[in-house]
């Protein structure tokens, strides 16, 4: 017994002895992976040569990477790039890759329902990958794309944190549907809805932007479809073009943290032109000299500074991401504090993602992808409201204080005037108006690779979005007289939506001729929304928030309403193949059949195809030998896809009740049908010199047919609307041009130039009739709209009266008469004209990027040129009419000809303005410190300029807005009314590694 313990403890001491030698052998090196530029590449292979000992790069480029003593090189790999092998001289080694042409081809990027070589694509599709979004302040997905491809336009709607973005694809194409493109995250296609309530009277409009619950920081690319080939696998959903979102995954090696925090500030970057108090003393003794003494008050007072400050931004995010090659995961958090620069206004967003990915099995053919997406949203609104009468809201009433009055008085309280001339100062005191929303998206997707080239794989998820508004308005303020009508109102939306898709994917390369990949799916969408609502009024002010005690309110002063959204769901059969023969010669065919429970019983289903071939020339012989061409291919497609994006039960009849009675306002259309887009697309793609010039060039046109429309019911008919398919068609053509060159590539510095342009054209042909939209609001414009579809114009082109100019003997506005006559007799309600179009026609986006040694400056700009928008807010709000109590707009105190102060404003050319701008729209300047001792890795600091400077001809607040003037459910375009200003932001930020 005593010989086998001695022997044990023999054996014991000796493994010890050899695991310390083995340990003591180990090393531990670290390092940074970096991409020509000089930019850090996350998800980069570092292996120790000729063994299977690696890792892969985080976010931030960092690796650790334990290697034996006798280990010599490291190799690092990345998809486009060389490998590149580097001797081990430390325990400190950073690579530097090279692109490489072919590598870049080879590049697997994420498509429809799967992935494919960038090789093989024969549709057009853009990859926009994170090292390559714009910076700054970023709430929303779309943010970090604007200006980065051709033929995207995204529009930020408002200067509210968190607030609505437009977007669009090769143009608007639809009437009364949406025009958004379709967002899909992680194959996961989401709803497009806000879970923000509206908000009542005053209240701020906005709806905010359904995205904001993605953490941008999260997103590690974009890929954007966008003709008929690349779409048509998403049939119903794709007529807009389709953005495919893809977040960051877990990677191999150790636990690693990941940490970024910055903060800064935020001002307007450019205050209105309105009158100083010495400019308006002038303007009172040029146009009403008798009123001087009542209207000059002796002060100096600048509103519009008093409702703004300097806003202070803090963002901060982190994340832990390690794993095995069998089981990876990622743990990320984030929290921004945006305080806007409207006084009380900001937005506070919390999020969380977890993602896994797992193989089980002996054979690792099973396999489990799941993400978890969870975020609140606390939000605070200015009482900016887009719609507001007389009244206006705290922009106007800033815009229209009389200079030379204290905005204060001596006791520092809000100056009083009236309840009709309103201090700006105390309608957001006035007006409390909070908002929180939560999102969650769960994500399971299983998979199990039947053979090495056929793998099954479901994707099931929900995502569960609610919002609760609770909003309160001290009338009294405003007007003592409405002392005990104060109002309260508490509002709730609760959206649940549910997926379920099947594919079976094959993938083979037959031989070393032909290869092909073939997918077959099906999908079951399910949306459910509702809403409901508490208001109540005749409060008397306690101290404390109305809408904590509604029942506090008298019972006759009360209102409930609630809502469910008809049933809403998808089924979708899809199928798609592609054929490569000879790495030269490509095929992709596609097929879907939807079915809608929001059509009409004849027509719920429908097939929506697509075909597209390409030719790989840069592969055919004569070419291999080139030393001009990496990269030509030619591309052509063809397909259809369709747009259900308008109200569920449209083609049923519906029902309002109200007051325990119900009244029909929607009449039954069984024969409604789908609205369709068929595009044709032509494209080449190109890289000369070694990739050092590459791009690409399509040309597109895109048809839509069968407009989806509601309309009212002719007289004889009961009262109510119809939804119907419209004769005609609208027609988007354009041209799409993008250029990347390295001006630069030295062992120091690097320097890369991008520059995309888009040539659109816009017209609709075939109507049966007019249809208005664009309402137009504020003083003298009730019920006035600015925009028309009508035939042989393009969408939302502009219908006004044609301003002349001031008769100098009246100082009245003269308008054209529909006889060519000028004269202020022509009244501008009763001739009109079309006038040019809100859809611009030319997209700009340029991008730099310049790399020197540790230093790295980022400069990304975007326009638009060829359109027009009408300045509502000069139009109803700034005019000579306010004189003598209201200030005036700088550009309307023309002393060349007298304008009359009796002239009222009417909705004419005199307002159309060209939207022509560029702006650049973020700048950073940042620097690589490297390692701080052995806790700090890879830190980098970064100061960058958001929204810097603005080149343009509008004297608007920005020529960059879109203010909601949807009439009937028809979109506008192109007008400006009193948005929430835009600012300009500095932002101080730092990234390292632990």
């Amino acid at each position: 017994m005593k010989h086998k313990l001695l022997v044990q403890s023999v054996m014991t001491l000796a493994l010890l002895l050899v695991s310390s030698f083995i340990f003591a052998q180990q090393r531990t090196i670290t390092g940074t992976v970096l991409d020509e530029t000089g930019s850090p590449l996350a998800g980069a292979t570092v292996k120790v040569k000729g063994t299977t000992i690696a890792t892969t790069t985080d976010e931030n480029g960092v690796y650790s990477l334990e290697v034996p003593a006798t280990a010599q090189n490291l190799e690092a790999t990345f998809i486009g790039y060389s490998l590149k092998e580097t001797a081990i001289t430390g325990t400190r080694v950073d690579i530097q890759l090279q692109p490489n042409a072919e590598q870049d081809l080879d590049e697997v990027v994420v498509v429809g329902y799967g992935t494919a070589r960038k090789k093989d694509l024969t549709g057009a599709m853009v990859t926009i990958a994170e090292k390559n979004f714009n910076k700054g302040i970023m709430t929303s997905p779309d943010q970090l794309i604007q200006g980065k491809t051709p033929g995207v336009m995204v529009i930020n709607n408002t200067g509210q944190p968190g607030g609505s973005v437009t977007v669009s694809i090769r143009g608007n194409s639809s009437i009364r549907s949406s025009n958004n493109p379709l967002f899909v995250l992680d194959g996961v296609p989401m709803s497009g809805n806000s879970p923000l309530p509206e908000g009542r009277g005053g209240f701020a409009s906005d709806r905010g932007n359904p995205l904001t619950y993605l953490n941008p920081l999260d997103i590690t690319s974009m890929d954007i479809l966008k003709d008929a080939s690349a779409t048509a696998i998403y049939g119903s959903r794709g007529a807009n073009g389709v953005v495919l979102i893809t977040t960051k995954k877990g990677t191999i090696g150790e636990p690693k943290i990941s940490i970024g925090a910055s903060a800064g500030i935020s001002g307007m970057r450019e205050y209105p032109k309105v009158l100083s108090a010495d400019r308006f003393r002038e303007a009172l003794n040029y146009y009403t000299p008798t009123e001087v003494e009542n209207a000059d008050f002796g002060g100096n007072e600048d509103a519009f500074r008093a409702i703004t400050r300097q806003a202070v931004t803090q963002n901060y995010y982190s994340d832990v991401t390690g794993g095995t090659e069998n089981a990876k995961y990622r743990l990320s958090g984030g929290y921004l504090n945006q305080n806007g620069i409207i006084l009380d206004s900001y937005l506070k967003k919390y999020t969380g993602n977890l993602t896994g990915n797992f193989r089980f099995l002996e054979n690792k053919r099973l396999g489990l992808d799941l993400s978890l997406f969870l975020t609140q949203l606390d939000t605070r609104y200015a009482p900016i409201s887009a719609m507001v009468g007389s009244e206006g809201n705290v922009i106007s009433q800033a815009l229209q204080w009389n200079p030379t009055l204290a905005i204060r008085d001596a006791q520092g309280n809000s100056t009083f005037v009236s309840s009709t001339v309103r201090n700006p100062l105390t309608s957001i005191d006035a007006f409390k108006d909070l908002a929180t929303t939560n999102t969650m998206v769960v994500n399971v997707s299983p998979y199990y690779k039947i053979t090495d080239d056929l793998e099954y794989r479901m994707i099931y998820s929900a995502m569960r979005q609610t919002g609760s508004r609770q909003g309160m308005y001290r009338a009294g303020l405003i007007d003592p007289a409405l002392v005990r009508d104060e109002q309260a109102f508490i509002s709730n939306n609760g959206e649940t939506n549910i997926q379920m898709t099947h594919t079976l994917s094959y993938n083979k390369k037959i031989n070393e001729e032909w290869s092909v990949n073939a997918l077959l799916g099906y999908e079951y969408l399910s949306y459910d929304f509702r809403t409901n609502e508490s208001f109540g009024s005749g409060f008397d002010f306690l101290g404390l928030d109305y809408y904590d005690y509604l029942d506090y309110s008298p019972a006759a002063r009360r209102e409930i309403g609630s809502y469910r959204s008809p049933t809403n769901e998808l089924q979708s059969f899809f199928a798609r193949a592609g054929i490569n023969y000879l790495d030269r010669y490509l095929l992709t065919a596609t097929i879907r059949r939807d079915g809608s429970t929001k059509f009409g019983a004849n027509n719920k289903y429908a097939l929506f195809p697509s075909l597209a071939v390409a030719w790989n020339v840069a592969e055919e012989e004569f070419l291999k030998s080139s030393d001009i061409f990496s990269q030509l291919k030619l591309r052509l497609g063809w397909g259809s896809t369709g747009n259900q994006e308008f109200p569920s039960g449209a083609s049923l009849p519906r029902f309002v009740f109200s007051n325990q009675g119900a009244n029909q306002t929607n009449f039954g259309n069984r024969d409604l049908r789908w609205e369709t887009s068929t595009t044709i697309n032509a494209g080449i793609d190109f890289a000369i010199l070694n990739n050092r010039l590459y791009g690409s060039v399509d040309f597109f046109s895109k048809k839509t047919t069968d407009a989806l429309f509601e309309q009212t019911l002719a007289q004889d008919a009961p009262n109510g609307r119809i939804w119907v398919n419209l004769a005609g068609e609208i027609v988007n053509k354009g041209v799409e041009i993008a250029l990347t060159g390295t001006l630069v590539r030295h062992e120091n510095w690097n320097w890369d130039l991008t520059g995309n342009v888009t040539f659109l054209k816009n017209r609709v042909s075939g109507l049966l009739g007019d249809y208005e939209t664009g309402a137009l609001r504020g003083q003298g414009f009730s019920g006035v709209l600015g925009q028309r579809m009508t035939n042989g114009q393009p969408l939302n082109v502009w219908y006004l009266a044609q301003y002349e100019g001031i008769d100098p003997q009246t100082g009245m506005s003269m308008y054209r008469g529909l006889d060519g006559s000028i004269s202020t007799a022509n009244d501008p309600a009763q001739n009109k004209f079309y006038a040019n179009s809100p859809n611009p026609t030319t997209l700009l986006g340029i991008s730099t990027n310049v790399n020197y040694k540790k230093f790295a400056l980022a400069a990304n700009m975007n326009g638009a040129m060829g359109h027009y928008l009408f300045n509502n807010t000069a139009a109803t709000v700034l005019g000579v009419s306010n004189l003598s109590t209201r200030n005036i707009g700088s550009n309307f105190f023309d002393t060349s000809v007298k304008e009359s102060t009796s002239n009222s404003s009417a909705p004419s050319t005199r307002y159309l303005e060209k939207g022509d701008y560029l702006k650049m729209a973020n700048l950073t300047l940042s620097y690589n410190m490297g390692d701080i001792g052995k806790t700090f890795k890879n830190f980098n600091v970064s100061l960058t300029g958001q929204n810097l400077f603005i080149i343009t001809k509008y004297t608007g607040f920005d020529p960059e807005v879109n203010t909601d003037g949807a009439t009937n459910g028809i979109p506008s375009l192109g007008i400006e009314y009193l948005p929430y200003p835009p600012s300009r932001n500095f932002l101080l930020g730092v990234n390292f590694s632990l």
